[in-house]
């Protein structure tokens, strides 16, 4: 890792962003990548070799749209973001965990997290890139990959809303015990990441903690070419 990237994680406001995803499960932190990075990133789509697997979503009832998983090695960008990005974010999901009444259970650093994945048989990398054209659009889903789940991730995007395309809005929506689910729309700029829960998130009620339900896709694109990168910090089966 980096100084550079390690320093712009570490001044990222992270009490807001914790009180953000504590009361909505998703948080947008501001621009992280700058201009030439997102490009670099989307300059490596066409070259199959950074990638072990290509998806196209509509055959598999995903979507419209396609998405291909790094290889190893990963990026160095890739790389600097998944191990800058989980120590602050492992302090809050073992705040999670014990809000659930489990054990902390996420080491402090990303090294020793993916040990935990390998040992589970977990050995393929998950992080990705992303690509939407007009009328594309990602089902709600969540990415979970195998039996050990890290419980937030990030996207990234590479594009510029408003020039490159239209529409396309980063969409979460979260299920509540005996109520209707809730969307949550979060608006980015080029540059700037969304952290949001994978799976769920812990509520308190009247009766305690329970854990409400999200799941992420994006709606339809009305024109131009949308690039993002989802950063997953676990691997996958």
């Amino acid at each position: 890792m980096t100084d550079d990237m390690a320093a712009r994680v570490a001044a990222l406001d992270w009490g807001r962003l914790a009180a953000d995803l504590n009361s909505h499960g998703a948080a947008s932190t501001g621009p992280l990548l700058s201009p030439a990075e997102c490009a670099g990133l989307r300059a490596l789509w066409p070259d199959e070799a950074h990638f072990r697997s290509r998806v196209v979503m509509a055959r598999h009832g995903f979507g419209r749209g396609e998405y291909q998983y790094f290889a190893n090695p990963l990026p160095p960008l890739v790389a600097r973001l998944r191990q800058a990005l989980y120590p602050p974010l492992a302090r809050l999901a073992n705040a999670w965990a014990e809000a659930f009444g489990e054990a902390p259970r996420f080491p402090p650093d990303h090294a020793g997290f993916l040990a935990t994945c390998h040992a589970a048989g977990q050995l393929r990398p998950t992080p990705l890139l992303l690509r939407y054209g007009a009328g594309d659009w990602n089902a709600l889903h969540q990415d979970l990959y195998g039996e050990t789940v890290f419980p937030l991730q990030v996207a990234i995007l590479l594009s510029v809303p408003g020039q490159e395309f239209q529409g396309g809005a980063f969409v979460l929506t979260e299920q509540r015990p005996r109520m209707q689910s809730r969307p949550e729309v979060v608006s980015l700029e080029q540059g700037e990441a969304v952290v949001f829960a994978v799976n769920r998130r812990p509520v308190r009620g009247t009766r305690g903690v329970h854990g409400v339900t999200l799941r992420h896709g994006v709606s339809r694109l009305h024109g131009g070419e949308r690039f993002t990168l989802g950063v997953i910090f676990h691997d996958a089966t």
